[in-house]
């Protein structure tokens, strides 16, 4: 009987950009926009460095208009368009698949589809995991240096005042001043959506594709259970459009994909094992890494969600289209 083995069926190169052109582009937070592709972070994560420098210009300030006069002598001084700068950090990640594991795949009709799409879900679990770690090492960040601006925490509360509700997100996205109608989606821990479910608080919609997705309030829900859970208390987040920045690349150097044989594994059975490596990168709106505390060439999940590596480079609240909420159900 014939076998069909990953290298019959995988051509690296045409495997790697399959990988790097799909992976986050199916997820919820993708789809919601509030995560978006950055096309200038795809462009320096093929550069060297571990990191790089992305600008921004900050808004106009809201200085009182020149009031008009008929003085010759009176000259108006124009204001200046200030910028600012956004350190973000870059991921080198690699994970690899022996064919023992993947034998129970290669039956179907069409292996190679197979292997692609379980990468992509694979990548795409990563990313998001990387996202979530960001998220809660900038609301610790918040907590420790802006007094916590971004973020309602009702879990100290009694009884049903300690609870999710219709109201406490309003009060969250508060936070945002009159930025607040923009917010676009929330971010719930599975446990929220079964909570706001049983007491009505969640419709679903039809998609342009004909698929339904969950909204809570107009705001498309996104469900992770990597969101923080501490003691019984459970931290949601609020977002605006684009408030998350994303690339995913090839690496500049080692192959994005490689097939290792080892015809000696398995006493002469041999083993063929697929590596796949993408170079990364995830961050957030307004904020900069600092890289305070990082062992290797690439922050960690936990690295990533300390406050010390982080910090907030918009000092206008209301332009960070983020908000924390933390209760108990």
């Amino acid at each position: 009987m014939a076998t069909t083995q990953i290298v019959d069926v995988i051509v690296p190169a045409k495997f790697t950009e399959y990988i790097s052109v799909n992976t986050m582009e199916k997820t919820a937070l993708v789809q919601s926009g509030v995560v978006a592709k950055n096309a200038a972070m795809l462009e320096q994560l093929t550069a060297g460095a571990q990191s790089f420098t992305v600008p921004f210009w900050l808004d106009l300030a809201s200085d009182e208009a020149d009031i008009v006069s008929d003085n010759p002598a009176t000259l108006a001084v124009p204001k200046k368009l200030t910028a600012g700068k956004q350190v973000v950090r870059k991921a080198f990640l690699h994970q690899g698949w022996a064919a023992m594991n993947l034998a129970s795949e290669l039956s179907g009709d069409d292996p190679l589809a197979r292997i692609q799409d379980r990468a992509v879900s694979y990548w795409d679990r990563q990313m998001q995991r990387r996202l979530v770690a960001s998220l809660q090492g900038i609301q610790a960040d918040n907590m420790a240096t802006n007094a916590g601006d971004m973020q309602l925490d009702i879990s100290a509360l009694v009884g049903a005042l300690a609870k999710f509700s219709a109201g406490a997100v309003i009060d969250c996205a508060s936070t945002l001043g009159d930025g607040l109608e923009g917010l676009t989606a929330i971010g719930m821990h599975s446990a929220v959506l079964s909570y706001a479910m049983k007491n009505d608080m969640i419709a679903t919609v039809p998609q342009s594709e004909g698929k339904f997705i969950k909204t809570f309030r107009g705001l498309a829900v996104i469900v992770d259970d990597g969101l923080p859970v501490a003691a019984g208390n459970y931290t949601t987040v609020l977002f605006g459009p684009g408030a998350i920045g994303y690339a995913v690349a090839d690496p500049r150097i080692a192959p994005g994909t490689e097939i290792e044989n080892q015809p000696s594994a398995a006493n002469g059975g041999g083993l063929q094992t697929l590596h796949s490596r993408i170079n990364a990168a995830c961050h957030p709106l307004g904020f900069t890494w600092k890289e305070t505390t990082v062992a290797g060439n690439s922050p960690t999940i936990a690295e990533l969600r300390l406050a010390a590596n982080w910090g907030r480079v918009v000092t206008e609240r209301k332009a960070v289209p983020l908000a924390f909420l933390v209760s108990k159900i």
